[in-house]
């Protein structure tokens, strides 16, 4: 009997997804197709990870795992609907609320001190960031609005706000040393395997990743990061952003880009409240603030100092952000700034709400105004700089007569995409 595999996710809108479901049974059952549920949720890859730290009845399948394998054979229909791609607060929220519910599970640890804990995390980062769109999205996909969809859109076209030409709104983005710059690209000329190495100024040579298998024509490339060049870079757009009286505000997509995005942010973190960490660095440390999972977490932890240390931390806190550049609202009314969260700022989405919104973002007053935004790797920066000098120069775009530009996505075999 044909079989439509249709999943359980926790991302918005829940309660559309979980109402559909009935729905689709009731429409293909006629037909003779069942259609049958899989847990893919956070919650589900977080309890299905740890089989050894629960009871038995607290167990589950790994139902991405079995997904996955399906997703390699023609006949495998599934429907894969949104998915958290978790950052660090997220994941440890999941993993806190799990635990008071009774499920025995470890904390993630940030630190690795034992191979134990090592082997723990090594299992946490599987489910952190984008970890089910890699193993679901086995064929390449074709992304495009159906004619009626865009003629809705056209009959109901969502706000616009105007523009100026003498916006003062821009892209910031380094000029060198970041993954633009040092890429590096080569076709293979045959099957071979590769391994990930770093080597110290002194010499010393540590494996990061072993055979890592490749195909005869398949394009492998490597770039880097300086870490100079990007603290350097964004000491400058701090200032810059003070000095011409522009909203500082932070685009990245540290879900999936979840090994290098995290990192970028914590330096954002350690450039913006320079002061903070400087004088406290060692205590920040001892109550395990992580730079990288941003300002809420980094408040939260000092919930667990004496009074007057944490009063005194969050006073130059304060410090920082009333003297540093207007930092831009996630929620002005809640006071969660642009680097609150770091999943919070997923550069595909909030750099066209502030292009929508006259190419501005909310400030701590409520009030829009023009925006620096720093992207700080320039592989991506290039199409939104092209998109704000354009509607400077024309004008805001109009979805009643615009047209759709397809989106075609190299995924499969985990391919660049991810």
């Amino acid at each position: 009997m044909p079989k439509i595999f249709y999943t359980k996710t926790d991302e918005a809108p829940a309660l559309a997804t979980k109402s559909f479901l009935p729905i689709v049974q009731a429409f293909t059952k006629p037909s003779g197709i069942t259609i049958e549920t899989k847990d893919i949720s956070l919650a589900a890859r977080i309890i299905a990870a740890f089989p050894d730290f629960l009871k038995k009845d607290q167990q589950m399948e790994n139902d991405l795992e079995i997904l996955g394998n399906m997703a390699k054979s023609p006949e495998a229909n599934i429907i894969k609907l949104p998915n958290i791609s978790a950052s660090i607060p997220q994941l440890n929220e999941a993993i806190e609320e799990l635990q008071n519910k009774g499920y025995a599970l470890p904390d993630y640890p940030d630190d690795p001190q034992n191979e134990e804990e090592r082997e723990i995390k090594s299992r946490y980062n599987k489910i952190k960031g984008s970890a089910v769109n890699p193993v679901l999205r086995e064929g390449n996909s074709d992304r495009r609005a159906p004619r009626a969809v865009k003629n809705y859109a056209k009959k109901n076209p969502h706000s616009m706000g105007a523009w100026s030409k003498d916006s003062a709104t821009h892209v910031a983005t380094m000029k060198n040393g970041d993954f633009k710059s040092n890429e590096k690209s080569v076709t293979l000329s045959s099957d071979t395997a590769v391994r990930i190495e770093m080597v110290s100024q002194d010499g010393l040579m540590t494996v990061l990743k072993e055979n890592i298998p490749l195909l005869e024509g398949e394009i492998i490339d490597a770039t880097v990061m300086s870490k100079n060049a990007l603290v350097s870079f964004l000491r400058e757009q701090v200032e810059d952003a003070k000095k011409n009286g522009l909203l500082f505000s932070l685009h990245l997509k540290a879900t999936m880009m979840k090994v290098s995005d995290p990192i970028i942010f914590g330096h954002v973190m350690k450039v913006f409240f320079s002061d903070v960490f400087l004088k406290y660095d060692s205590l920040l440390e001892s109550i395990g603030v992580n730079a990288n999972d941003g300002l809420e977490n980094f408040l939260n932890k000092l919930e667990e100092l004496p009074k007057e240390q944490r009063i005194s931390i969050e006073n130059e806190i304060k410090n920082a952000i009333d003297n540093g550049p207007d930092l831009a609202m996630v929620n002005s009314d809640k006071g969660i700034t642009n680097l609150h969260v770091p999943s919070d700022i997923i550069v595909d989405a909030s750099m066209p709400a502030m292009i929508r919104n006259s190419g501005q973002m909310w400030n701590s007053d409520g009030k829009s105004q023009d925006t620096k935004a720093v992207i700080p790797d320039s592989s991506y920066a290039g199409i939104f700089t092209a998109t704000i000098d354009f509607c400077k120069e024309n004008g805001a775009f109009d979805p009643t007569t615009m047209g759709t530009v397809p989106n075609i996505g190299l995924m499969a075999q985990k391919a660049e995409e991810y």
